[in-house]
Order: structure tokens, then sequence, then C-alpha cells
């Protein structure tokens, strides 16, 4: 049980994939349970029957391990359906955004973002693992689109890319609204769909 000491050794031993595996499920679990102030690389290690050594020489800080633990569970361009249509695609990328943001993942994410304001370091590793994950799923479906003509081959600039995550971001932590599917329509009828048709600056 957690809070209780637990001898990792009388524990099959894991390496690799399974240890890492384990140790991460385990953090999500602290998430959930005591949210992350309350976490520390002790309880996790407890829980996922492993050693604070085998913790501390892949994960620094608990910062680093919960970004890892976090984006662990987000989803890869192959797991968004194709619906057909960009904006029945578009869609689909937001809901499961805001899904992240709206459970453990996204209360661990303040809780990172509060930490990282003093480290300038921790704050770009937030936002290249963030845009980098968002940029793949927005392209993947940007792509479906190009290829059934709804737009044109070029509409996948990087910045745009990031318009629609950054949007739900800035909602979860600034607004006093859920991110329901009123915020999703109105994200992806007013200011994706007009953006990704119209054309990029310096085309013809």
């Amino acid at each position: 049980m957690p809070g209780q000491d637990v001898d990792h050794r009388t524990r099959p031993r894991r390496r690799g994939a399974a240890l890492v595996g384990a140790i991460l499920a385990a953090t999500r679990a602290e998430l959930r349970e005591g949210g992350y102030p309350a976490l520390t690389m002790e309880a996790v290690a407890q829980r996922a029957g492993a050693s604070k050594a085998s913790l501390y020489r892949r994960w620094d800080t608990r910062a680093a391990l919960v970004m890892d633990a976090v984006y662990d569970l987000a989803p890869v361009p192959a797991e968004i359906p194709d619906t057909g249509e960009l904006r029945g695609d578009l869609l689909e990328v937001l809901r499961r955004t805001a899904a992240t943001l709206s459970g453990p993942a996204g209360a661990a994410l303040r809780g990172l973002l509060a930490e990282a304001l003093a480290d300038q370091d921790r704050v770009r590793e937030l936002r290249a693992r963030s845009q980098g994950r968002n940029r793949q799923l927005m392209a993947e479906v940007l792509r479906r689109a190009a290829t059934r003509g709804e737009v044109s081959a070029d509409a996948a600039a990087p910045a745009r890319l990031d318009v629609g995550a950054a949007l739900l971001r800035n909602h979860f932590l600034l607004e006093d609204r859920p991110l329901d599917e009123a915020v999703l329509l109105e994200v992806v009828d007013d200011v994706l769909l007009p953006l990704f048709h119209s054309p990029r600056h310096g085309s013809n």
C-alpha cells in the first residue's frame, strides 16, 4: 500500500522498459492521489517497488520525472481517428488534449509550470515537449486534409500547428470555464478552420 515501507528487494527484479513503465505508472498514481505538490521521489519508488537510486539514475528531479510520466500518456498521430474531414479531425485532436489537461496530467502541468518559472532551462524543456507532440498531431491531421483537397499542401506552418493547443492551455490555466465541447467547437470553427484555409504569408 502507498505510504507503507516497501523493501523493493523482495519484488521481482525489473530492468529497462519494464522498470521505467512501472515508475511512470506509479508517478501517475501518486499524482492522482496527492497532486504534484505532495509527490516525492520516495513515494514513487515505494509504489513502483523500485529503489530511489533507480529513479535518480534516470531523472535528476521530480519535475523531470513528472514530465516523462505526463507526456508518456500523450496520443501519437496514428491514434487520431480519420473522420474523413478536417473539422472532425481537429475536434478529435482537441478532445484528447482537453482530456489530458482535465485529468491528473493537467494538474501536474500546473505544478510544473509554477515550479519551472524560476528555471528557464525547465521552461524551454516544457515548451519543447509540448510543442513537439502537438505539432506531430496537427501535422498529421493537415496532411490528411491536404490529401483530401481541403487545404493547400503548405498549410502546416510550424506557428500554425501550435495555435490550437496553445489556446487550450491558455484557457485551462487562466479561464474559469471547463474545457467542454463548446470551447473546442469555438476554437475549431472560429480560429483553426479559418486559419488553415487562409493562404500563408508569402505564398502565391
